[in-house]
């Protein structure tokens, strides 16, 4: 997957926002002013940082060789994800959506409810 269409699906989830927090150029999608990715982007590969339920991400890094602890992040809660062609892309797709869930679900139930994740 291309960071283009990384970035076109990021960007597809109710009220998620790109911006660069930390240089220029790592960018961070945010969800209500949450981050809910990170995405590293160098000339050899893409990757992307994404919030995981902390049992879901152990069994993930042990399946997947390109889904490790999440670099410079909490290492419980967050993967990072290598996007190498070797994670089918419905699969990148359902860590995305994921992490948007786990993150909109740590807001109040008023932004929830906004977000129609009540």
């Amino acid at each position: 997957m291309r960071y283009e269409e990384l970035e076109s699906i990021l960007l597809s989830y109710k009220d998620a926002s790109l911006c660069f927090p930390f240089d220029d150029v790592t960018p961070v999608f945010k969800v209500v002013n949450k981050m809910f990715a990170l995405v590293g982007v160098s000339s050899e590969s893409v990757s992307i940082n994404l919030k995981c339920d902390p049992n879901d991400a152990v069994i993930l890094r042990s399946q997947f060789k390109a889904i490790r602890p999440g670099y410079h992040m909490n290492k419980d809660h967050w993967n990072t994800v290598t996007l190498d062609g070797s994670i089918d892309d419905n699969l990148v797709k359902k860590l995305i959506d994921d992490s948007y869930v786990l993150v909109v679900g740590s807001m109040s139930l008023r932004e929830q409810k906004r977000l129609g994740l009540e």
